[in-house]
């Protein structure tokens, strides 16, 4: 295993004795793994924080307390110190951690649609939340991905709340994701679940046609060029595992995120 600290530079939120808090740009992997031996977050993060690492992560994990996904921008908290990691670990096990995304998401998911009242696992909650509840599980076949079961696999929850539409008619809409439990893919696995895939998802999104006339030129092609999902962890809030201070971080949309969401606003 190479793990030789990597001078790549970092977007760092916040940073102290205990902890570091990471806005991680889309297409860098978290650690290494087959495939990703090199130019990861955790070299990056041995490069700035030398020897202040949590080692409870193990040697290819150190102080990484949770991930998300490759393609997937946005906050990251990883323990410097030991202490760091159990409490933080603790609070991502008791899901007392605050994490929201914003994800550009194929179709309006939204109480008003008749088919979601169908959708096994589905409920909406008051304010037009809608509640996703399953279990996942890794797909029967294939191993690379995740897949919704009923039975067996791990207990998931996901709400989304709608904040915009765009299109005429209507094709793609922002939402906010707020995770309960934090299992892998979740989010990307529960909106395609629901008939709502997320924008740009290779393994879960589905390439769908939007209509010529639903949103203007200079929409579709930043719509057919966006080839990642379209997923940024916004808002990360928890409580400090030393100090016990309310810790709550906010990152801003990336440039290729914001750029398609000012083009879809301008269509109105």
């Amino acid at each position: 295993l190479n793990l030789t600290p990597e001078n790549i530079p970092l977007r760092v939120v916040y940073e102290d004795d205990a902890l570091i808090v990471i806005d991680k740009p889309a297409g860098m992997v978290v650690h290494p793994a087959p495939g990703s031996p090199t130019g990861t977050l955790v070299h990056a993060l041995l490069y700035h924080c030398a020897d202040s690492l949590s080692g409870i992560g193990g040697e290819k994990r150190p102080g990484i307390v949770h991930r998300i996904d490759k393609d997937t921008s946005g906050l990251l908290v990883v323990a410097k110190s030991d202490k760091a990691h159990h409490g933080l670990a603790k609070q991502f096990e008791l899901h007392k951690v605050e994490r929201a995304y914003r994800a550009i998401c194929y179709g309006v998911p939204d109480a008003n649609e008749p088919r979601l009242r169908g959708v096994r696992g589905v409920n909406f909650e008051a304010g037009n939340v809608m509640k996703i509840t399953t279990h996942l599980a890794r797909h029967r076949t294939d191993r690379q991905r995740q897949a919704v079961f009923f039975e067996g696999g791990r207990h998931a929850v996901t709400r989304s709340r709608l904040l915009a539409s765009y299109g005429c008619p209507a094709t793609l809409s922002l939402i906010e994701c707020r995770l309960e439990t934090g299992r892998t893919h979740q989010i990307r696995v529960h909106l395609a679940h629901t008939g709502h895939g997320l924008l740009g998802d290779p393994v879960y999104g589905g390439r769908r046609k939007i209509g010529k006339k639903a949103l203007s030129e200079a929409s579709l092609a930043l719509v057919s060029g966006f080839s990642r999902q379209a997923l940024h962890a916004a808002v990360l809030g928890f409580e400090h595992p030393v100090s016990g201070e309310n810790m709550r971080f906010e990152a801003p949309y990336p440039t290729d995120f914001k750029t398609l969401l000012e083009a879809l606003e301008k269509d109105g």
